[in-house]
C-alpha cells in the first residue's frame, strides 16, 4: 500500500509545517530580551554614577586644597561635591562627603571622600540589590608657598 501524499505531484510547500513557530519563538525570547535591556540599563546607571562620584570627589579635594583653613576646606569640599552631583536622581539618591584635613599644612594634602547611594529598585527582575553605595576618594596637594591658618 502506498501513501497517497507521497504520490502527489504538487506537495504542499515545506514551510507550512512550521506555521505559528515565529509567535512561539517571540514569546519565548521576549523575556530574555527584556532582561538584557534591564541589565544594560543597570550597567549604564552604575557607570554614570561611578563617573559622577569620581568627578565630585576630585572637585571636592581641589576645593579643599584651595581653602585657607580646615573649616573652610570642609565647607568648600561639601559645596563642590554637591555642585558635581545631582543628588536625588536615580544615579545618586543620597550623598555623604568626608574631608580629611589632618595633613592641612603647607605642602600637605587635602583628602575628600564622596559616598553616593545608587538606586536600582526600579530595575526589577534582575535580582539586584535595591541600592548600591559607590565611594570615591581623591587627594589634592596644598600649595607649598601659601600660608595656612
Amino acid at each position: 500500500m502506498t501513501d497517497p501524499a507521497a504520490d502527489d505531484p504538487h506537495p504542499p510547500p515545506p514551510w507550512t509545517w512550521d506555521a505559528g513557530s515565529a509567535a512561539v519563538e517571540l514569546t519565548l525570547l521576549a523575556p530574555l530580551v527584556v532582561l538584557i535591556l534591564l541589565f544594560i540599563a543597570a550597567a549604564a546607571r552604575g557607570t554614570d554614577a561611578r563617573g559622577q562620584v569620581d568627578a565630585a570627589a576630585a572637585a571636592a579635594a581641589r576645593a579643599a586644597s584651595a581653602a585657607r583653613s580646615p573649616v573652610e576646606a570642609t565647607a568648600a569640599a561639601q559645596a563642590a561635591a554637591e555642585g558635581g552631583l545631582t543628588v536625588g536622581s536615580a544615579a545618586c539618591r543620597t550623598m555623604h562627603v568626608t574631608v580629611d584635613t589632618s595633613a592641612f599644612v603647607r605642602g600637605g594634602l587635602a583628602r575628600a571622600t564622596v559616598a553616593c547611594r545608587v538606586d536600582l529598585a526600579d530595575l526589577g527582575g534582575l535580582r539586584l540589590p535595591a541600592t548600591r553605595t559607590l565611594t570615591s576618594t581623591a587627594t589634592s596637594p596644598l600649595d607649598v608657598f601659601r600660608a595656612v591658618s
